[in-house]
């Protein structure tokens, strides 16, 4: 009997395990970190060894692409159905900075396989599952018989993703009429465990500022001054105090405005997740869960924006005491933003909330770093709904739908491009991203290349 398509893919990903495992060594054997200069050469080396790779796999495009900082990868593989729609494949070829001496097992960059896994930075996060499109598409010809994918498909790959993204929305606006989409794909993420296949259907977005307050021209005597002029270090306290209200909802006016509220069914699909609170909170390092009133702990996550404290200071903090009104005082915090809001009206809400609360004699300054926006793909569009399906095909089981409380560049393609965006990942939390051993469970990522080899003909079907 004559191989099903299913069939065709698992034989051919099988058939190439060991020629696929040991040119993603190769490649996790580039330390391309961005966020170090020393290795600036390398994460060159990296795009290029990746831009070479894919013109072996058989996309017929593949440039390496200059940015201000580290070069991305660009690489079109056009369907032979010219009224084919265009899928966008998204990820970094940059890791984060490893050493042995930082608790590997072995040499971060020389990646070993054990017991079923592969040990090395950027195994996971995030060549890996940058790689297995490579697996994918050839698997995907050799099910269908075609000679190129039922999509005209495009590969984006940043070098910049583990230092923040500088120069990522840049290159998407200038390159945006050859990066322009139906549908894009972030291979940048993961499950919910080794067990639960999902599909994570949006991200959080950011927005960051620095409030500074200043008083006294200099630190003055507390004995001489106190209780008579106003203390910058206790308006930021009184300010911080004021960001929430009993329910743990934020308390700056306007902030809410546009928020998308769960529906019914997102609600009871987040509840069949397999969440335990006891293991979460131990990840957490935390004893007890907080947050809004009225939303579980998944919710509140993934799913409600959030005001974060993430650094408060002003005055003496040394040893013993010195018994001074300082001169200034600070708050560093962090807004995660969810969809329908907007990053620009969140910013004018919280200059006008900081204004009207500081008193007469303290002048402030509020600083804002360049927004994220959040992404969110509605639970019926067709294109995920596509995803779930190869990813069902794949794994042979239901699949489950996440939210990523975190933020990322994905949101630049879905506001320059205006095309959704999906996500496809393969990790799992055991995966240790960022950490010392690195690793990815090599049955998930051939599954994740299956899944990319059934993806693009339903891909085909449900965007036309």
């Amino acid at each position: 009997m004559s191989d099903t398509p299913d069939s065709a893919v698992r034989t051919y990903t099988e058939q190439h395990r060991t020629a696929f495992l040991d040119d993603l060594a190769e490649w996790l054997r580039i330390p391309s970190v961005s966020a170090q200069p020393e290795h600036e050469g390398d994460v060159r080396r990296s795009a290029e060894w990746l831009s070479a790779k894919l013109k072996e796999t058989g996309f017929p495009v593949t440039e390496v692409w200059e940015t201000a900082g580290a070069p991305a990868v660009f690489a079109a593989w056009p369907s032979d159905d010219p009224a084919a729609p265009t899928v966008l494949v998204y990820g970094h070829h940059d890791v984060q900075p490893a050493a042995r001496e930082d608790g590997w097992s072995g040499e971060p960059f020389e990646p070993v396989i054990r017991d079923g896994r592969m040990y090395g930075r950027g195994a996971a996060d995030d060549k890996g599952q940058v790689f297995f499109h490579t697996l994918g598409v050839r698997a995907h010809l050799a099910a269908t018989g075609r000679t190129s994918p039922a999509v005209h498909l495009k590969l984006v790959i940043e070098g910049e993703e583990e230092s923040g993204s500088p120069h990522f929305r840049d290159l998407v606006e200038r390159h945006a009429d050859r990066l322009a989409a139906d549908a894009v794909i972030v291979s940048d993420t993961g499950m919910w465990n080794e067990t639960t296949p999902t599909v994570c259907v949006g991200t959080r977005g950011l927005a960051e500022c620095e409030i500074e307050l200043r008083g006294p021209d200099q630190d003055i005597h507390s004995g001489s001054f106190g209780g008579a002029v106003p203390n910058p270090a206790t308006e930021i306290a009184r300010l911080v105090a004021a960001l929430h209200d009993a329910d743990g909802r934020v308390a700056i006016p306007g902030f809410y405005d546009g928020v998308t509220p769960l529906t019914a069914t997102e609600r009871a699909l987040l509840a069949e997740l397999p969440f335990d609170e006891a293991d979460w909170l131990r990840t957490a390092r935390s004893r007890a869960a907080s947050g809004e009133a009225g939303y579980s702990t998944l919710e509140r996550i993934w799913a409600r924006p959030t005001a974060e404290v993430n650094g408060i200071g002003g005055g003496y903090q040394g040893e013993g005491s010195k018994t001074i009104i300082p001169s200034s005082a600070r708050a560093k915090i962090s807004f995660r933003l969810v969809a329908g809001q907007d990053p620009d009206h969140v910013e004018r809400a919280v200059r006008d909330w900081a204004e009207a609360r500081v008193p007469a004699g303290i002048d402030q300054r509020i600083t804002f770093l360049p927004a994220i926006r959040p992404c969110l793909t509605p639970l019926d569009h067709p294109a995920l709904q596509a995803v779930a399906r190869a990813m069902g095909r794949a794994f042979g089981r239901k699949v489950l739908f996440t939210r990523e409380g975190g933020s990322g560049p994905a949101a630049d393609l879905q506001d320059v491009l205006g095309a959704p965006v999906l996500f496809l990942g393969i990790s799992v939390p055991s995966d240790g991203w960022h950490a010392p051993d690195e690793k990815v469970e090599l049955d998930l990522l051939f599954k994740g290349a299956e899944t990319a080899a059934h993806l693009w003909s339903d891909l085909a079907a449900a965007l036309r």
